[in-house]
C-alpha cells in the first residue's frame, strides 16, 4: 500500500468517526493493510481497514446476522459459511456443539460426555464470528430485535438481559422435549436431549442399583427400584432400552450379582409397532429380538400419568388404566416447540401450528430476513394445483390453450424444482418423466389443454410429506443456508433458481426438496435469483430450493447388533451393520479430537467394560 493511499484510508474513517477523540492509524505495509485503534467503540470495531471500504474509502457496513442455537443446523451453517460481507454473531446458552445421536451411549458409560461435545469458540476463533452466551427469550421481528438472558451459572448470582439487533436471523434453536401436557412428566420422568439429561440418567442407573444393594430390603422393593420405565418406541427410546439391557447383561452381572436377578425393561409404545418409520422388516427384528433379550415391550400402551412410586397406562384395546411401581421413567416421545418459538409464532400469525412454517428456501413465511433451521420448522411446500393455471399459462407462451411437447419442455425442469413432489410420485409410479404421466393420462393426443393437464398432475400433491426431525435433515439445512449467502452477491447479478410462477423474476433460493438424503433453502435478493422460476410471474429464484437426501438409517439393538435402512430399499441388520455403524458415526464427528476421544471410550468399553462410577 502507498503512503497516498494509506493517508487517504485514515483520513477517510477519521472524517466517518468525527466522535472519536483519539485516533491511531499505523500502517502495515507488508500484509497491505491499515490498523486503526479508538477509543469510538464503532471505530474500534475496524481492525483491518482494506476489508472495511468501498472503492471510495468509505467504510462499509457490513450485514448483522444473528444465529440462535448451536445445534446441528446452527452448527453446521457456521462452518459453512464464509462470505467476509456478514458480521455474524452466535448466541446460544449453550458454549458446545453437541453430537446427539451418541447421547444413549453416554447414559450407561459406554462414551463420556466430554467426548462428544465440541467446543463452540474453537470455531469461531477460526471463523472470526463473535459468541455470546445467553438465551433468546423474545424475538422482536418488527424492530428487528431480540431479547436475550445470561445463562444463570450455580457460581453466579442473577442474570443479565440485554437487547441485540440484527439484519439477518437464523432460528436453529431445536425443539423440547414433548410431554402431551402427561400430568406428572416435567417433575418425575427423565428426558434425553442434552449432554447433562444424559448424565442424569447415568447416574440415576447407578443409584437405583446402589439402593437396591442395601441390606433388609424385601425382594418388591428391589423389584421397584430396579424397574426401568421408556415411553417412546422410537430410535432415540429402543437404543437407550438396548444400550440399558447392555449395561445389565455385560456389567452389572459382575458389579452387582445380588440384585441382577431383579432388574426388569420396559418399554411402552401408543402405536402398534416400536421404530414405524423404518421399514417393517427391521421392525419385526427389533421387536423379536427385544423378547428374546426379556425387554418387556408394551404396544397400545399410553401413558396417562406419573407419579413419584407409579406410572398409569390405558390399554388400547381395552381402554383400561393400568398403574405398575417403578424406579426410573425415560421419556422419549417426540419434540414440541421451545416458549420462545411459540411466543414469535403468535406474532407472525402462525399460533395455530406445532412447529414455525418456512418456504423452500427456509425463510419463515410471514417475516422477511428471518430463517428458520432443524427441528424448529417445517417446510410448506407450495402444492402443484394450487398453481396449476399459472404453471400452464407460464408453458402456454403462445396463449393458444393447449400445450404441445415443445411447450412443456420449457417449464419441465423448473416444474420439477419447484415441486419435488412432482419428481417423487414419478419415482412411485416408475415413470421417466413428466411427458410420460401425461400420456399415460391423454394417451396419444399429442396437445393437452387445461382440463387434462388437471387430471395429469392431480395425484402428484399426495406425495407430499414433512421432512424427519433428526441430525441429519438439520445438518443439511444449516450447509445448504450458508452456500446460499454465500453465493448471496454472484446470484443477485445472475439467479440459478427456478422460474418463479407465482411473482416477478426468480425466487432468490431453490425451494427445499425432502428425499431420503438432500437439502435447500431461502434468502434475500430478488435482483438475480438463484431459486426456480415464478409460476405466476417472470424471472427466476435466485438460488435453487432446498432438497434434502436421506443417506441413511441406524437403529442399534444392543448385542453388538445394528438395524441398517440405506437408499435404494436396501436394509442390513446384524454384527456387520454394527461395525458400518460404528465407522459412519466416526466419520460424523465434528473434529479429530472428538473422534480420537470416541474411539478410544469404544476401545476402553471393548478391554475394560463400562465405567460404573457415579461421578
Amino acid at each position: 500500500m502507498s503512503f497516498h493511499s494509506f493517508y487517504k484510508r485514515a483520513f477517510s474513517l477519521f472524517k466517518a468517526y468525527p466522535s472519536a477523540s483519539k485516533l491511531l492509524v499505523v500502517s502495515t505495509f507488508s500484509g497491505g493493510g491499515v490498523l486503526v485503534y479508538s477509543d469510538s467503540s464503532p471505530l474500534r470495531r475496524l481492525l483491518h481497514a482494506d476489508a472495511t471500504l468501498d472503492e471510495n474509502g468509505q467504510p462499509i457496513r457490513k450485514k448483522k446476522v444473528v444465529v440462535l442455537g448451536s445445534g446441528w443446523s446452527g452448527y453446521s451453517f457456521l462452518n459453512y459459511l464464509n462470505n467476509p460481507n456478514y458480521d455474524v454473531q452466535i448466541v446460544s446458552p449453550r458454549n458446545f456443539f453437541l453430537f446427539t445421536p451418541l447421547l444413549p451411549s453416554v447414559t450407561n458409560g459406554t462414551v463420556e460426555a466430554r467426548s462428544i461435545v465440541e467446543p463452540i469458540r474453537g470455531l469461531m476463533r477460526k471463523k472470526g464470528f463473535e459468541y455470546t452466551e445467553a438465551e433468546c427469550v423474545k424475538i422482536d421481528a418488527s424492530n428487528k430485535k431480540i431479547h436475550c438472558r445470561s445463562k444463570d451459572g450455580s457460581s453466579l448470582k442473577g442474570t443479565a438481559e440485554f437487547d441485540m439487533d440484527y439484519d439477518i436471523l437464523v432460528i436453529a434453536v431445536g425443539a423440547k422435549p414433548n410431554t402431551f401436557n402427561t400430568p406428572g412428566v416435567e417433575e418425575h420422568a427423565y428426558f434425553l436431549k442434552e449432554a447433562e439429561d444424559a448424565l442424569n440418567i447415568r447416574h440415576s442407573v447407578i443409584d437405583c442399583f446402589e439402593r437396591a444393594s442395601l441390606p433388609n430390603l424385601t425382594e418388591e422393593e428391589r423389584k421397584k427400584i430396579l424397574h426401568f420405565v421408556v415411553v417412546g418406541g422410537g430410535p432415540t427410546g429402543v437404543e437407550f432400552s438396548a444400550e440399558l439391557h447392555d449395561f445389565l447383561v455385560d456389567d452389572v452381572a459382575k458389579i452387582y450379582p445380588k440384585v441382577q436377578e431383579f432388574t426388569r425393561i420396559t418399554l411402552l409404545e401408543a402405536g402398534d409397532h416400536i421404530l414405524n418409520m423404518f421399514d417393517k422388516r427391521i421392525t419385526a427384528f427389533a421387536e423379536e429380538k427385544f423378547q428374546r433379550d426379556g425387554i418387556d415391550l408394551k404396544t397400545g400402551s399410553m401413558v396417562v400419568g406419573v407419579t413419584a412410586d407409579e406410572i398409569s397406562t390405558k390399554e388400547r384395546e381395552t381402554g383400561k388404566v393400568v398403574s405398575e411401581p417403578y424406579g426410573m421413567v425415560v421419556w422419549s416421545t417426540g419434540i414440541g416447540s421451545r416458549p420462545v418459538i411459540r411466543d414469535f409464532m403468535q406474532q407472525i400469525g402462525q399460533g395455530q401450528r406445532r412447529v414455525l412454517a418456512t418456504d423452500e428456501w427456509l425463510r419463515v413465511e410471514g417475516c422477511d430476513s428471518v430463517y428458520a433451521l432443524g427441528d424448529t420448522a417445517t417446510i410448506n411446500q407450495r402444492r402443484v394445483m394450487e398453481d396449476i393455471a399459472a404453471i400452464f399459462s407460464k408453458a402456454d407462451k403462445g396463449n393458444t390453450g393447449t400445450l404441445n411437447k415443445k411447450d412443456f419442455n420449457g417449464v419441465v425442469k423448473d416444474i420439477c424444482q419447484r415441486y419435488p413432489q412432482v419428481e417423487l410420485y414419478l419415482k412411485k409410479n416408475k415413470l421417466k418423466n413428466i411427458a410420460q404421466l401425461l400420456k399415460s393420462a391423454n394417451g396419444e393426443d399429442t396437445q393437452v389443454n387445461i382440463e387434462k393437464f388437471k387430471q395429469a398432475l392431480s395425484e402428484v400433491d399426495s406425495q407430499m410429506k414433512n421432512l424427519p426431525a433428526t441430525a441429519q435433515v438439520a445438518s443439511q439445512q444449516g450447509k445448504y443456508l450458508a452456500k446460499c449467502f454465500n453465493r448471496m452477491e454472484k446470484c443477485e447479478k445472475k439467479p440459478e433458481g427456478p422460474l418463479r410462477f407465482r411473482g416477478e423474476g426468480r425466487h432468490r433460493f431453490q425451494p427445499f426438496r425432502y428425499k431420503h438424503f438432500g437439502s435447500f433453502a431461502p434468502l434475500g435478493g430478488e435482483q438475480t435469483p438463484e431459486g426456480p422460476l415464478r409460476f405466476r410471474g417472470e424471472g427466476r429464484h435466485r438460488f435453487q430450493p432446498f432438497r434434502y437426501k436421506h443417506f441413511g438409517s441406524f437403529a442399534p439393538l444392543g448385542g453388538e447388533q445394528t438395524a441398517a435402512e440405506l437408499p435404494g430399499d436396501w436394509v442390513s441388520i446384524g454384527h456387520s451393520s454394527q461395525w458400518l455403524w460404528y465407522s459412519v458415526y466416526a466419520s460424523k464427528l465434528v473434529s479429530w479430537r472428538t473422534r480420537m476421544l470416541v474411539i478410544s471410550d469404544w476401545t476402553r468399553r471393548f478391554v475394560f467394560g463400562r465405567d460404573s462410577s457415579s461421578i
